[in-house]
């Protein structure tokens, strides 16, 4: 599978995956499954939008935002095993940094589950998937994703 041709097709690109921001490393394998760690929506090492979703972030950003966490997670998994030898997107945990009273972590964590089934399609890119709203994210980030997936 060609990932970038694909991102292509969205007018997306894969990043060069971000330096970790404490003490972890972005992803690790183990037998046939590669784990991220949580992906902030880092472009240039600045996130686009901060702040909390209902708030001076709108859902429709946040969305965005979800979309740019998972192709950090994805150049993530890249450092580890090749993102094309990757067979089946397993999980997603999406947190949501909301206002109090905001509903909509669902379809912000959209942003990421689409590109993932765009990609690897209804059998392989569909996976189960966790949308937790959350009272705060590092770097007042208002969304922040990880992955999980099978590689060959």
């Amino acid at each position: 599978m060609d990932v970038r041709a694909k991102l292509a097709e969205l007018n997306l690109t894969l990043p060069i995956a971000s330096l970790p921001v404490a003490a972890y490393v972005p992803a690790v394998r183990t037998g046939n499954l590669v784990f991220t760690a949580g992906q902030l929506p880092l472009v240039d090492g600045k996130i686009p939008f901060t702040g909390k979703v209902g708030g001076p972030v709108t859902p429709e950003q946040a969305k965005e935002m979800a979309t740019i966490c998972i192709l950090n997670a994805l150049a993530a998994v890249d450092l580890v095993a090749p993102v094309d030898s990757i067979v089946k997107v397993v999980r997603v945990c999406g947190y949501v940094n909301g206002e109090p009273g905001f509903i909509g972590a669902p379809g912000v964590v959209n942003g990421a589950s689409e590109v993932l089934i765009h990609i690897w399609g209804d059998v392989n890119g569909k996976h189960a998937r966790t949308a937790i709203g959350v009272a705060e994210l590092p770097l007042d980030a208002p969304v922040e994703i990880e992955l999980v997936v099978e590689v060959a």
